[in-house]
């Protein structure tokens, strides 16, 4: 048996397979994989998927030609009720098995010729419409998530700023990483960044705003590594700099922080140097939100959540915000935006103000003339 470049399978009839089951399975999913990579999908989601169907072979003990809709029912009861993820990860589990099944039941591969010859049956589809979830909401992010106030967030930032006074002060290991760390959220709030954009960053994807030279040559950042559409590349944009404080955080890391801890371009390198992971930020942002008693409901997106919910706050056009947070929709900016009630009273009240004004404003007119 044997997998060709598009992931089509065939028998070598003058080869016996010494282990059928388990060398059928390994060349599924080598010719899935194929043809994943055909439509252009990250490695990263290429992997998680194979993993998805690891997992689901290990707990139905079944092979891929024999399951059922019941394994399905039962598989994702157990990972609801026992391992408690997330509706979003079930529907990410859902969609990759769905599209693995898809695969092998396609006649087009042959895997239903295989697997008649060597097993007597044959690979079939098992996830439908009726026994999985679907997609319906476009935010689903959990009820809890929410941004910063902005005391919080100057409370945030002054812990993580003297932590790595403390650390450094006593003689320890460890104040450079917390330094990095301590820069890092407080970029990401400065720019808006999700993790990947944020962890990608290299000091060369910095330049100037002709239209704003008190910022020198920290005016714009160039994202590289925005969120991808499906099959495509990561998406660029610019980001303008709009707080008087960022350049000076900025100028102050390369200076006495990012000198001591690498010699290249990355802006934000690991002890090892490589990138910083997000598990790594994440277990010192979890801890620093402890030590403030802050809300669980407080994650590395909030930065994200924070930046829009400010910048409208504080007056900023509506279409900047979009632009800046590089939405193609202003409903995408809107989920993101966490605005606090005083703004929205604050709103309501201009917004009658203006029209009562410009109600009575012909009405003096006429009286003066």
């Amino acid at each position: 048996m044997a997998v060709d470049d598009v992931g089509r399978a065939y028998l070598v009839s003058a080869v016996r397979p010494l282990h059928p089951e388990e060398q059928t399975i390994a060349e599924m999913l080598q010719g899935w994989r194929n043809q994943q990579l055909s439509r252009n999908l990250r490695f990263e989601t290429i992997d998680a998927r194979i993993k998805q169907v690891e997992r689901f072979i290990d707990h139905s003990n079944e092979h891929p030609w024999s399951w059922t809709v019941a394994m399905v029912d039962e598989f994702f009861g157990d990972l609801r009720s026992i391992h408690s993820l997330s509706q979003s990860s079930i529907r990410a589990y859902q969609v990759g098995l769905r599209q693995f099944c898809s695969y092998i039941s396609n006649p087009d591969y042959g895997w239903d010729r295989v697997c008649e010859e060597l097993f007597g049956t044959h690979p079939s589809q098992v996830f439908f419409d009726w026994n999985t979830a679907q997609h319906v909401q476009e935010n689903e992010s959990r009820p809890d998530k929410r941004a910063f106030t902005k005391r919080e967030i100057q409370d945030f930032f002054d812990h993580a700023d003297d932590q790595v006074s403390t650390i450094a002060a006593s003689g320890r290991k460890g104040w450079l990483p917390a330094y990095r760390d301590s820069v890092m959220f407080k970029l990401a709030y400065s720019y808006g960044l999700r993790f990947n954009e944020l962890a990608h960053l290299q000091t060369v994807d910095f330049a100037r705003n002709p239209h704003a030279k008190e910022f020198g040559k920290f005016g714009v950042v160039n994202v590289r590594y925005g969120k991808a559409k499906k099959g495509s590349p990561p998406k660029r944009r610019g980001v303008l700099t709009v707080f008087d404080w960022t350049p000076e955080v900025i100028t102050d890391w390369l200076a006495n922080g990012h000198a001591h801890m690498d010699d290249g371009i990355d802006l934000f390198p690991s002890e090892r140097g490589n990138l910083v992971s997000e598990t790594t930020l994440i277990r010192r942002f979890r801890r620093y939100c402890d030590d403030l008693d802050l809300s669980p409901g407080l994650d590395l997106h909030s930065f994200r959540r924070s930046y829009a919910t400010h910048l409208l706050e504080d007056g900023w056009d509506a279409m900047f915000v979009q632009h800046q947070m590089g939405h193609e929709h202003a409903s995408t900016t809107a989920i993101y935006s966490c605005v606090s009630s005083d703004y929205r009273t604050r709103t309501l009240r201009n917004a009658l103000d203006a029209t009562l004004n410009a109600a009575l404003s012909p009405t003096e007119k006429g009286g003066a003339s």
